[in-house]
């Protein structure tokens, strides 16, 4: 296990050899599967609103989505070229779980909206990925869904990929009721490497 003062040595970009071969052992003796490109993903969805607090609404609205049990790590926009789409994984308890996360909470009164779009292509270099965009907001879902378009349509012109097909998920609550709380989420989750086994299962089954 590499301590503070050597992991410091390590970010140095000058660090000696003997900390450059440090490092090479360091990374050898990781679990493999913790660097390994995602397989498969799902979308989730959810709302719910709450009498107590912004953060009670947004834990129901994790339930709601049924990942609220995860321990959810965010990640930026890219989906590995072989990543295929599946429905949902029912994630066992505590697992680190990496994902795109769009939000919006909101107080008494107030339309929240929150959504996720997402598509695959081919840029100018011939590589083939996916790329998500999330947007979040006091609008309706007829406006958020204009600028999950815009910045999806964006993502690709920048990196002068031509997308073959975009999807999307929105999910709103018009208005938050008087006297509450209120969260809406779309999630954008990569099935972890340990959970794989329940994608297999399902499949046997049909």
């Amino acid at each position: 296990m590499i301590c503070g003062g050597e992991l410091r040595n390590l970010l140095n970009p000058f660090f000696s050899l003997k900390y450059r071969w440090r490092f090479i052992d360091y990374m050898n003796d990781r679990d493999e599967d913790s660097f390994q490109i995602p397989k498969y993903f799902f979308i989730t969805s959810g709302k719910a609103v709450n009498k107590i607090s912004e953060l009670n609404a947004f834990d129901e609205a994790l339930m709601d989505a049924g990942i609220a049990q995860c321990n959810l790590v965010p990640v930026s926009s890219i989906i590995p070229s072989g990543a295929v789409e599946v429905e949902y994984v029912e994630i066992t308890p505590g697992t680190i779980t990496f994902c795109v996360l769009a939000k919006e909470l909101g107080g008494p009164g107030e339309m929240i909206s929150a959504g996720i779009a997402w598509g695959f292509g081919v840029d100018d270099r011939g590589l083939r990925y996916g790329i998500v965009a999330e947007a979040h907001g006091h609008v309706n879902r007829e406006e958020l869904l204009k600028e999950l378009k815009a910045t999806l349509h964006r993502m690709a012109e920048a990196r002068r990929m031509k997308l073959s097909k975009a999807d999307y998920r929105v999910e709103v609550i018009e208005r938050v009721p008087d006297g509450h709380y209120g969260c809406v989420l779309v999630a954008f989750v990569f099935v972890p490497k340990s959970e794989e086994s329940k994608i297999r299962a399902k499949e046997g089954e049909h």
